[in-house]
């Protein structure tokens, strides 16, 4: 299948075919930025590619997803490296990793010999990590690494302070796929101090929803819920898989603390009609198929400082409507 990148790939190639040679790579979800231009930097430079991700089962998933796609073992040509987890070995050619561990492998051995190029995949969602890796791979190719190729990948970020920054590099811009959606805002309670609904709890809005749209589905439908966090999904997990209207329909979690084997029965492809209960960790990287239904909470547990307490909480608040 040809994808959005594809359309690009030769102004891809072009801008790390030559040394210290730098990507700006502007895609949205969707258009194959993730699994596909890995693939295409590791044919214009010499050594692994090291593919950055922000979040452990990004990285677990799609080098899984791109070892398939290249007909190659897992932890052969294509691994991944992330806390506690190492699929790789000698012969990887690609290997995908947390911010966390590239920069161990800096700490290790700051040249890093071997490495070809280093790839920051979904560079918006801006950590002080990522950036921090980010500016010492770019001082180790202005130094010692000419050869080393850098590329940054961002679905929504704006891109002309980061070019700056970047400069001298290529700026590419790939389209992506559009499909018709109908969008409809459900009423919104009360939310409290510590983010949950006074009136309503945020899974009984969940199930109510979920409940009016599971009607018109059909076998090997998805229904992809987000909520805050592991609490608010197992609360609704255990809700919803008591209701008697939804008795045909599994109901599978899906965030970074699962199991990988957990977390690849909610992905799987099969015929069986299936609710996935997710943290915003589904919104990028992550593809799901056969999803006819979203349903967002609106909520997002994130951290914030507390001047009273003089530290940082993790709490839930609402996100905005744009970002729905």
């Amino acid at each position: 299948m040809r994808l959005p990148v594809n359309e690009v790939e030769n102004e891809i190639r072009a801008s790390v075919a030559v040394d210290q040679g730098r990507l700006l790579l502007k895609a949205p979800t969707g258009s194959g930025k993730s699994t596909t231009v890995p693939g295409m930097v590791r044919g214009e430079c010499e050594g692994q590619v090291v593919v950055v991700q922000p979040r452990r089962m990004a990285a677990r998933l799609l080098a899984e997803f791109v070892a398939k796609q290249m007909g190659t073992l897992l932890g052969k040509g294509v691994g991944y490296a992330v806390r506690f987890e190492n699929q790789s070995g000698p012969e990887t050619e690609i290997l995908f990793v947390t911010d966390g561990v590239l920069q161990r492998m800096l700490l290790d051995d700051p040249e890093l010999p071997g490495v070809g190029a280093v790839v920051f995949d979904e560079f918006h969602e801006r950590r002080l990590s990522s950036d921090l890796s980010l500016a010492r791979v770019l001082d180790l190719q202005e130094s010692v690494r000419p050869d080393l190729r850098v590329v940054v990948m961002s679905a929504t970020l704006e891109t002309g302070g980061l070019k700056d920054y970047l400069e001298p590099c290529k700026l590419v811009e790939a389209g992506g796929r559009m499909f018709p959606v109908e969008i409809t805002y459900r009423g919104e309670g009360q939310v409290g101090r510590r983010g949950l609904n006074r009136h309503e709890e945020v899974w009984d809005r969940v199930a109510a929803a979920v409940k009016a749209e599971a009607r018109e589905l059909i076998a090997g439908d998805r229904i992809l819920v987000f909520l805050p966090g592991m609490y608010e999904i197992r609360k609704s997990q255990s809700l919803l898989e008591n209701v008697a209207a939804l008795r045909e329909w599994e109901v599978c979690p899906l965030y970074s603390a699962l199991s990988p084997t957990a977390q690849r029965s909610a992905l799987k492809i099969d015929s069986s009609k299936r609710i996935i209960l997710a943290t915003n960790v589904a919104e990028t990287s992550v593809t799901i198929e056969g999803v006819k239904v979203v349903i967002d909470s609106g909520l997002v547990r994130q951290s914030s400082y507390d001047v009273a307490r003089g530290f940082d909480s993790l709490g839930v608040v609402k996100i905005a409507r744009a970002a729905a």
